[in-house]
């Protein structure tokens, strides 16, 4: 297939999760025979950031990590979109998109011909539900969605007619377990600050149990403020600014156990929706406990590939159950990763993505080409 994504960056993957999943989809798909092109605007905010701080080498060393994938940049007040859309077979248009290009794309349909995706991966169907609302989807084919109860909110407001679950997942051949090597201390977490969605929650489960542990502990990410790096330092954790994505599976080697702390809008409107940092830790094979979820959608098993601790108190003794016992800590970095390989992988979201693209239509000897081409066909 002749494959184009509109998405907010390839390249950058500073405050912006989703190129995480978009990369090792994308490394996928172009090993499948497809010819993919992923657009962003020039001068993102992610990657705007990403420059500003760390300079323009640093926004160009995913490649080292990804050398097949090449981010393609457009004007954003001026869109060629006939260089962009001819000759292409399918469009998948992620959520942060403005909307003026999310319904140009969506006209120039008829024009080129291609099948016509939306991709969402955020909270907005729940927080910011009269932003979604505004696009406007009247030509698109259907909507690919990161969990059942989004699925559910877009066939009950009507925003697209067909609907499908699609998670997220790991690249499993880029996070997996690393070579033995020294613990440099006790406990790592990679995660943004952000917008006061999940403050109270990182006090509790992250910063006052490291600190009354007393453990040897290291905090990554960006969008800090002040009180939360004075908190940092309070509690004896030391912090270690913006760490590139590619970059976390030799840094979870260093530490014998990271913990998942969801925001607020994935525990209280959107459960079963873990985001993919739990499905990278896992890939690596470092032990998880998370605070509290709600795995409706039974994607892992709660005691077998994780643990998970109720309150503050509870992570604490949860800390040192994995910290102290090195059978349970072997247990869960095994079963953890057995089932991102047996089930949430790059790879298991192409498949599905193949069977949806079926669906709407696009003949099998562009889905398949390297089956096709290895029949002679």
């Amino acid at each position: 297939m002749q494959i184009v994504l509109f998405y907010h960056s390839l390249a950058s993957d500073w405050n912006h999760g989703n190129a995480h999943f978009l990369r090792g989809t994308v490394k996928e798909l172009l090993k499948r025979g497809h010819d993919v092109k992923v657009y962003e605007p020039e001068n993102g905010w992610s990657l705007s950031n990403l420059v500003r701080d760390y300079g323009k080498a640093k926004s160009r060393e995913y490649k080292e990590y990804y050398p097949t994938l090449d981010a393609s940049f457009y004007d954003p007040e001026a869109p060629d979109f006939d260089g962009m859309l001819s000759g292409v077979d399918l469009v998948i248009v992620h959520e942060w998109n403005r909307h003026e290009l999310v319904k140009t794309i969506g006209e120039k349909k008829n024009e080129y011909g291609y099948k016509l995706m939306f991709h969402d991966t955020h909270h907005r169907a729940v927080s910011d539900p009269e932003s979604l609302a505004e696009y406007d989807f009247s030509n698109y084919d259907g909507a690919l969605v990161f969990g059942e109860v989004i699925k559910n909110i877009y066939q009950r407001e009507k925003w697209i007619n067909h609907v499908w679950k699609w998670h997220e997942a790991a690249d499993a051949d880029l996070f997996a377990p690393q070579p033995a090597t020294n613990k440099e201390g006790d406990l790592v977490w990679i995660g943004n600050w952000g917008d006061d969605e999940r403050t109270e929650e990182l006090m509790e489960f992250l910063i006052r149990p490291v600190k009354e542990l007393g453990l040897k502990a290291k905090v990554y990410g960006v969008r800090y403020p002040e009180e939360a790096l004075t908190a940092l330092k309070d509690a004896g954790i030391e912090y270690g600014g913006w760490l590139p994505n590619y970059k976390v599976p030799e840094v979870f080697a260093r530490y014998k156990v990271t913990v998942h702390v969801p925001r607020r809008h994935y525990v209280e409107l959107l459960p079963g929706i873990p985001t993919i940092r739990p499905f990278e830790a896992m890939s690596c094979g470092i032990p998880l406990i998370s605070s509290p979820w709600r795995d409706v959608e039974g994607l892992f098993t709660e005691g077998e590939d994780y643990l998970t601790a109720r309150d503050g108190n509870e992570m604490k003794r949860q800390l040192q159950k994995v910290l102290l016992d090195e059978e349970l800590a072997k247990r869960l970095s095994e079963n953890g990763r057995q089932t991102i390989l047996a089930n949430h992988t790059c790879t298991h979201r192409v498949n599905e993505l193949e069977e949806i693209v079926k669906e709407l239509g696009i003949d099998s000897t562009l889905i398949y080409p390297l089956q096709i081409n290895s029949l002679g066909i």
